[in-house]
C-alpha cells in the first residue's frame, strides 16, 4: 500500500506540488508497528486534486479533505492549511490554505503525529521532534493550553495514544488534560465512545482505565462504573458492566446482547442449558469476566445434546399426534419441558424414548 502512496505523491510532485505521507502511519513505520491506514497532505487544493486524479470523493471540501481511490486502495488526502478559528472546543470554523508543510504539521495535536514520508521513503521530521518518539512521550504540538481546550477529543486521543502505544503524558500536557476535561461534555457520545472503544480494545487497556480514573473523567464520561469493572476482552463485556446503553450509541442487537448478559451475570455458574439459551458467545464474555476457564466452557458446548430447539427429534405436531389432542398450549409447555430434560441428561434425543416421556407425564 505504500508503493502506491508514493506513486500518489510522484504524481503530486511532478504536477508542482507537495506532497508527503503523514501521521499515524509514519509514526507507526518509525516505531516498527504494522499499519494499512495512510494519510497524505499535499499543498494542492481540492480541487486541483479533482483536475489530477480520476476517482476522487470530496469527503469536506469545506476542510480541505478528501479521498483518492488509486489502484484499489483508499488515502484520505488533506490540503495543507492553517486552522483560525475553532467552535464549542472541537471543530475549526475558519481555515486558510497554505504552501507551507511545517506550518500546517504545527496546526497537528501530538508532535509523535508529525513525522512525513516523502516519495523517496525518506521520514522527515520537520518539527525535530523525534526525541519524543525516542523517548514514548506524549506531548502536544505547542502549548497544551490552546491546543487541548481548541479541541476537547485530543484529551481521549492522548489518552489512547498513551493506552495503545504505552507512552508517557509530558507533565504540562498532562496538567492540562485535568484541567480541561470537562469540555469532554460537548463532545457528542459517538466520538466520545469511538475512542473509548480504542481504548478498551488495547491489550494494555488497564493503562488507559487507570488514566482516565486519575484524570478525574469517570463521572464527565458518564462512566461511573469503570473503577468497578473486570476489563475482559470482549468490548460488549465491558459495555454491558458500565451499564451506558440509554447514553452511549449501541446498535439494537447489541443492546439485546447486552441485557442478555447482565440476566448471565446473575448465575453463580454456566449449566448446559444457561449455554444452550444464552449461546456460546455470550458465556464466553460471562466466563471472562467471572475469570472462569473458557477451554472448559468450550469442551462442555461440544457436548450439548442439541443447539437448538430445531435439533429436538420431536415437534408440535408429532405431541399432537402422540397425545391424539388438538392444538393448544400445551404443546410449547411439552416442548419446554422435553428441551429441559435433554439438556438436563435426564431423556436422550430420541423418538422414542421422548414419545415415552410424553405418554407417562402428559396423557390424561
Amino acid at each position: 500500500m505504500e508503493d502506491k502512496a508514493k506513486e500518489i505523491l510522484k504524481i503530486f510532485n511532478d504536477n508542482g506540488y507537495m506532497a508527503y505521507i503523514v501521521g499515524g502511519y509514519t509514526r507507526d513505520v518509525l516505531l516498527g508497528k504494522k499499519s494499512n491506514d495512510i494519510d497524505i497532505c499535499t499543498s494542492a487544493t481540492p480541487k486541483d486534486i479533482l483536475n489530477l486524479f480520476d476517482n476522487v470523493c470530496v469527503s469536506d471540501m469545506q476542510y480541505g479533505s478528501v479521498v483518492i481511490l488509486y489502484k484499489g486502495y483508499k488515502f484520505d488526502v488533506t490540503t495543507f492549511r492553517k486552522e483560525i478559528k475553532y467552535e464549542d472546543n472541537r471543530k475549526p470554523v475558519k481555515i486558510k490554505y497554505i504552501k507551507d508543510i511545517k506550518k500546517d504539521l504545527l496546526r497537528r495535536d501530538f508532535t509523535i503525529n508529525t513525522f512525513c514520508i516523502d516519495r523517496s521513503g525518506e521520514v522527515l521530521d520537520i518539527l525535530g521532534v523525534r526525541s519524543d518518539l525516542d523517548n514514548r512521550i506524549l506531548r502536544t504540538v505547542g502549548n497544551p493550553r490552546y491546543r487541548i481546550k481548541e479541541d476537547s477529543l485530543r484529551i481521549l486521543r492522548c489518552i489512547r495514544f498513551a493506552t495503545i502505544l504505552d507512552f508517557d503524558i509530558e507533565s504540562k500536557t498532562y496538567h492540562y488534560l485535568y484541567k480541561y476535561g470537562y469540555l469532554l461534555k460537548n463532545l457528542s457520545f459517538e466520538r466520545k465512545k469511538e475512542e473509548l472503544d480504542k481504548i478498551f480494545s488495547s491489550k494494555n487497556k488497564e493503562r488507559g482505565k487507570k488514566l482516565i480514573i486519575d484524570l478525574n473523567l469517570t463521572n464527565i464520561l458518564e462512566i461511573s462504573k469503570l473503577n468497578n469493572i473486570i476489563l475482559c476482552t470482549d468490548l460488549i463485556g465491558i459495555w454491558t458492566q458500565l451499564e451506558v446503553d440509554d447514553i452511549y450509541p449501541f446498535t439494537k442487537i447489541e443492546k439485546e446482547q447486552m441485557k442478555k448478559l447482565r440476566k448471565l451475570l446473575e448465575y453463580d455458574k454456566i449449566d448446559n442449558y444457561l449455554l444452550y439459551k444464552y449461546g456460546l458467545y455470550l458465556c464466553t464474555v460471562y466466563c471472562d469476566i467471572k475469570g472462569l476457564s473458557k477451554r472448559k466452557l468450550n469442551k462442555m458446548y461440544s457436548k450439548l445434546p442439541i443447539i437448538n430447539r430445531s435439533d429436538i427429534v420431536v415437534n408440535g405436531n408429532d405431541i399432537i399426534k402422540i397425545l391424539n389432542r388438538k392444538p393448544d398450549n400445551y404443546i410449547k409447555d411439552i416442548i419446554d419441558d422435553v428441551e429441559k430434560k435433554i439438556l438436563d441428561n435426564k431423556i436422550n434425543n430420541e423418538y422414542d424414548e421422548i414419545k415415552n416421556y410424553i405418554l407417562n407425564n402428559y396423557m390424561n
